[in-house]
């Protein structure tokens, strides 16, 4: 299952230097919701080599603001505890195009 991140969680998870996987998405988005389930897929299927969770940018506001997000649904990849702005994708994405930078960063 996807972790419900937020401003303190998601820092401790990328302060660990493993890969970690940012969905920004709010709950009146609709490619935000086409876009969950397969975020939910990909936590499954990459739980315990890749932390994979959703922020709500609606609830929390920091990190939206310190990565760029201005436009929703964002995913963003960290690695050693760094953003790799060359696996950033915004809009809606398919399972394969997101598994593909996943596995990128592994």
């Amino acid at each position: 299952m996807a972790i419900q991140f937020n401003d303190e969680n998601l820092q401790q998870a990328i302060e660990t230097g493993q890969p970690v996987v940012v969905d920004c998405w709010a709950e009146w988005c609709g490619p935000c919701k086409s876009l969950a389930p397969i975020v939910e897929e990909l936590a499954a299927e990459y739980e315990g080599k890749v932390v994979i969770g959703k922020y709500d940018i609606e609830q929390d506001g920091d990190f939206p603001m310190d990565n760029g997000v201005h436009s929703i649904p964002t995913v963003l990849f960290f690695k050693n505890g760094q953003r790799v702005d060359k696996h950033k994708h915004v809009g809606f994405a398919a399972k394969d195009t997101l598994k593909a930078k996943i596995d990128a960063l592994l």
